[in-house]
């Protein structure tokens, strides 16, 4: 590989349009740019220009505003940029947040060094003996920035395992990894390339590249005798253009990217309750019996719940999968379940996917169209493998396929009585090298687009179901739900971390996999809750499931298990009252859930986190632990051992004298100390700070909870 070198360093003094450029001797530039007090842009640009001229992650600006065809990369429009102090001597350009020593040039490696410049303590340094470094033969771009083996490590979307990064080697491709390992598998479904460091001095440093190209982080696995100690990224044959933001939290980090990547959709309240979902119903041949059976069970159980989201059974013909067609044999009449789910209280979410087997009734005229996904050598679609068959991907780049996909939503799905399209199977992983995205007039070559089509069919999704409601006249936010997707998904959707297995193994690192998602500026996120792959889960497990996703944002439980078994709240006798119990207490918390979702919305900041996101200063809390904080307020401590009665916790230290109190019980613990709690099987161990006042739900006597319950009493803790 060849380090990049270039000329010395210049620096443009003028205020807000302050800059520093180095040219390059490879023909190109390296160019910082201040966006704000505390983030700066680092762009590489080469001689002939960004081989990924468009960005549709970056959005400074509302998402609406956001072109279908993106973002010019080279736009700085939307940022605020801050003055700027240009310190010659020093080579230096400094705001009150952030300076940027800048380092090498005439003919040395050049690197920058991030400080505080009110303590001068690192931010990040790039590694001295080469930083920036190019591949020809492959087209790959390498940033390696000098590692401490005491930082902290989080970040990167829906990753595997502990929280702490540090030492693992991870991949940025979205990918169907259904039955994934929970404490190792890796790549899963996301494309984030966004991860958060926390130096030694206790700083925190956030760095996004926005790239679609397929890239890997090694955050400590390599080691070469002649660097020292470093992590890098390296990014298949893409550009290297990061954003780099600080802060002396967490939340400070987490709220700059957020709002980078233009903030997150605050859905409808009723997507917040308790939803279901199996493929084993609708994929039933008397599937509509299946389901009406299924409404009246929740009837007769009594368990609360607003929603069902269909699985792709209703457009299967064996194994196989024909997105927007119904099969009449096994739903003779679509209209009347559909409405009977209504009148039940549920809302409806039907499964999408964004690939047409080649026999599909629709394919023919689509591939005449030119709306598929194309061979750059033939012009023809390019068909690959796909749910037991073969079939060809829409291009979400080109407006035909846009244009179909929303009418066939309104005509299929809305006008039949659904609310939402729920974007599944959108990895886009195509494996042909001549594979093409139109790219809306500027082709993109599939390697660098591959994550784009998720986030484009999303917001199809979306915006039909906008329009749909807007001529409805029905005044309520939207909820669309994607798997898969790059930066800028949660302005459209909801999402979650996939096909997950029954296991208590997964179980415990699905925790870890949700908090990683929430520190990754994904909030709207959860878990199949059961596991969908694999075993049906015991009793036990089903419970401890149950208890420990009912207060994440999403929850849903959702199954495909041999022999069409599914996961439903009565399928264990023994436990069904407790399963129940705990999806009551969801509604119960739903006024505080739901001010958490605003919050969320309104000033970027996580639904659930880890408990160092709250306290950043307390070191036990950056301990691997299975606990979590929703919001401001309430520790949750699932069980997540088979057999567990108590288990061990650690509560933060809070200021003035305060400490924790049961939620159950109202006994009081002290903070900054280590308990033992009871975790009797009917109990999921709740903990609130002391001195906090938490609103509280009730339905109207007799009827069952929902999520629009009006407060019912203010609990003071």
């Amino acid at each position: 590989m060849t380090p990049l070198k270039g000329s010395d360093w210049a620096l443009h003094p003028g205020g807000k349009d302050a800059d520093a450029t180095a040219e390059l001797d490879q023909n190109g530039q390296l160019r910082v740019v201040f966006l704000s007090q505390s983030m700066a842009r680092i762009t590489w640009v080469l001689g002939s220009g960004f081989r990924e001229p468009r960005t549709w992650s970056v959005a400074p600006l509302p998402a609406a505003e956001m072109p279908w065809a993106g973002r010019a990369r080279e736009s700085l429009e939307g940022f605020q940029r801050p003055a700027v102090a240009v310190h010659t001597i020093k080579n230096q350009l400094a705001t009150e947040a952030l300076a940027v020593q800048l380092a090498g040039g005439s003919g040395r490696p050049l690197r920058l060094v991030w400080t505080d410049p009110v303590t001068q303590h690192v931010y990040q340094s790039d590694r001295i003996t080469s930083a920036y470094l190019s591949e020809r033969r492959t087209g790959l771009v390498r940033h390696c920035v000098a590692r401490d083996p005491r930082e902290h490590y989080f970040g990167l979307g829906d990753k595997t395992g502990p929280l702490n990064l540090h030492g693992r080697r991870l991949r940025c491709l979205g990918q169907d990894s259904i039955g994934y390992d929970p404490a190792t598998g890796d790549p899963l479904y996301k494309h984030w390339p966004f991860v958060i460091t926390r130096t030694v001095d206790g700083l925190w440093t956030g760095i996004y590249y926005d790239t679609l190209s397929a890239c890997t982080f090694d955050l400590g696995c390599e080691h070469d005798n002649y660097h020292g100690l470093f992590r890098t990224l390296e990014i298949d044959d893409g550009d290297l253009d990061y954003y780099l933001m600080v802060g002396h939290t967490p939340a400070e980090v987490v709220a700059q990217f957020v709002a980078l990547i233009g903030g997150t959709h605050l859905p409808p309240r009723w997507s917040v309750g308790f939803a279901q979902t199996a493929m084993g119903l609708a994929d039933a041949p008397n599937a509509q019996q299946m389901l009406d059976r299924f409404i009246d069970q929740c009837a007769s159980h009594r368990v609360p719940i607003s929603s069902f989201h269909y699985g792709s059974g209703y457009s299967s013909r064996g194994k196989q999968r024909y997105v927007f067609t119904w099969n009449r044999s096994k739903f003779p009449d679509p209209e009347g379940i559909n409405q009977r789910f209504q009148s039940a209280g549920m809302r409806l979410v039907a499964n999408l996917k964004p690939c047409l087997l080649d026999d599909h009734p629709a394919y023919p005229a689509l591939a005449g169209q030119g709306a598929f996904i194309e061979d750059a050598q033939t012009s023809e679609p390019v068909v690959e493998p796909y749910w037991d068959g073969q079939g060809s991907h829409l291009d979400f780049t080109r407006p035909q396929a846009i244009a179909w996909w929303q009418q066939q939503l309104r005509e299929q799905i809305l006008d039949k009585g659904i609310d939402v399209g729920w974007n599944d199977n959108n990895e886009y992983a195509i494996q042909s090298e001549d594979a093409f995205s139109h790219g809306f007039g500027q082709a993109l070559p599939m390697h660098r687009s591959r994550p784009l089509h998720a986030l484009l069919m999303t917001r199809a999704t979306f915006e039909a179901q906008q329009a749909w409601m807007d001529q409805q006249g029905l005044d309520e936010s939207v909820f669309t739900v994607t798997r898969a997707g790059p930066p800028g998904i949660q302005r459209y959707a909801q999402t979650w971390s996939g096909d997950n297995t029954t296991s208590w193994s997964t179980l415990k690192w699905n925790i870890r996999t949700g908090l990683q998602m929430s520190l990754s500026g994904m909030f709207n996120i959860g878990h199949d809750v059961g596991g969908f792959y694999g075993p049906v889960p015991d009793a036990e497990l089903l419970l401890r499931w149950v208890q420990a996703c009912a207060l994440n944002p999403r929850m849903v439980m959702n199954s495909w298990k041999a022999g069409n078994v599914t996961n439903l709240p009565w399928m264990h006798p023994e436990v069904t009252e407790l399963v129940i119990q705990a999806i009551r207490l969801r509604y119960r918390l739903m006024p505080y859930l739901w001010q958490c979702f605003e919050r969320a919305s309104e000033r970027h900041e996580p639904i659930i986190r880890p408990t160092f996101f709250n306290f950043p200063d307390d070191l036990e809390c950056l301990r691997d632990n299975d606990e979590f904080m929703l919001g401001e307020h309430l520790l949750v401590a699932p069980v997540v051992n088979e057999g567990e009665r108590q288990r061990r916790l650690y509560l933060p230290a809070l200021p003035d004298g305060k400490g924790w109190i049961d939620f159950q019980t109202r006994a009081r613990l002290s903070a900054g100390a280590w308990h033992e709690i009871d975790a009797p099987l009917d109990r999921l161990p709740l903990l609130v700070v002391e001195g906090a006042e938490l609103q509280v739900a009730a339905p109207a006597e007799g009827a069952l909870p929902r999520y629009d319950d009006p407060v019912c009493e203010q609990l003071r803790f």
